[in-house]
């Protein structure tokens, strides 16, 4: 893969950085950045020409909806109407963080960000560099930042601009950039939460809870993971997804040569490759795609997963190990 000039890279994140970023949003250009959960891809999100490289760097099907980044609370209904209260209750509980809104959506939302639906999908990023990028591209008229993760689509996530750089570094212009926060710390895509009905359904787990939810709004809700209960099309809700080239294999013991992931209390057996070993749900999470990432750097063709049990954050996990695993 061709690697990026180093004029794409920007590894210190100033605020004339951060300007310079904006301004090339503004362009039409593509910026990747770091947010709490993984690396986004972004786009002016009202801008069809920009919005569309997104779709062409990530091969990404025209009609899967892509998630609008804004700068704060208050530019929700700039992009949504008909609001529930219930929505207001966890924008103010969990913004900025690792939750996206889905939302009948405005005439500012498209179809060429929401897939041709009647929603759209809005989250407030809990990044220093995602938010000072976002309030930069506020100041010069930008209305908010559609992105993805960068990768190419049904691949890993990154959680790292080098991982980004070796995804996609070949797809950009010298006119891209990528912005280097360092690592992800929650390493998992956000909670998308479907607000278009009565009550909130969780339509992909992440960091923000079941239970969070639920103490949020004082509703009930039910956890709609699976692509038939869904009839609202969401990133990261296909099968299989998430993928290395490895094969996954979820709740094997790996055997000689075989990459192996699970928590730390559980040994490494004789001859498999280590890719993680977390102390807790919270690392599991935040190491998962690195070690997915480095079964494929290392060439190995099989990974033997052994997923947390439990409730809160290790349901996110486990929906991303099985459609790493291709919905098995």
């Amino acid at each position: 893969m061709t690697p990026l000039p180093p004029s794409q890279f920007i590894s210190d994140c100033s605020a004339d950085s951060l300007g310079l970023a904006a301004l090339r949003l503004k362009a039409g250009f593509l910026v990747a950045f770091p947010t709490e959960t993984v690396y986004g891809l972004g786009a002016d999100a009202t801008s069809a020409a920009a919005v569309g490289r997104i779709y062409e760097v990530k091969g990404r099907p025209s009609d899967h909806p892509l998630i609008v980044h804004i700068a704060s609370m208050a530019d929700i209904e700039m992009w949504a109407r008909e609001i529930p209260i219930y929505a207001i209750k966890l924008a103010r509980d969990f913004w900025p963080g690792p939750l996206t809104l889905v939302l009948h959506r405005s005439d500012i939302a498209k179809d060429f960000i929401t897939g041709g639906q009647s929603s759209v999908g809005l989250r407030v990023p809990a990044h220093s560099i995602a938010l000072g990028l976002l309030n930069e591209f506020r100041k010069i008229g930008g209305l908010g930042i559609a992105a993805p993760s960068a990768n190419r689509f049904g691949q890993v996530s990154p959680t790292s601009a080098l991982a980004v750089e070796e995804e996609i570094g070949s797809y950009l212009t010298p006119n891209d950039l990528v912005l280097d926060g360092g690592t992800a710390l929650v390493g998992l895509e956000s909670t998308i939460i479907d607000c278009t009905g009565k009550n909130p359904r969780i339509l992909r787990p992440g960091a923000i809870t079941q239970r969070m939810i639920a103490e949020s709004t004082g509703l009930s809700l039910e956890e709609s993971t699976r692509d038939e209960d869904i009839d609202i099309r969401v990133s990261g809700s296909m099968e299989s997804h998430y993928s290395p080239k490895a094969k996954v294999i979820l709740g094997a013991i790996a055997e000689s040569g075989e990459g192996f992931i699970a928590l730390a209390s559980i040994k490494t057996p004789v001859g498999a490759i280590r890719l993680a070993a977390p102390a807790n749900i919270e690392e599991y999470a935040r190491f998962l795609y690195a070690a997915l990432r480095e079964a494929d750097l290392q060439g190995l063709a099989r990974i033997a997963v052994l997923a947390p049990e439990g409730e809160g954050l290790a349901v996110a996990i486990r929906d991303r190990l099985r459609r790493s695993a291709g919905g098995i």
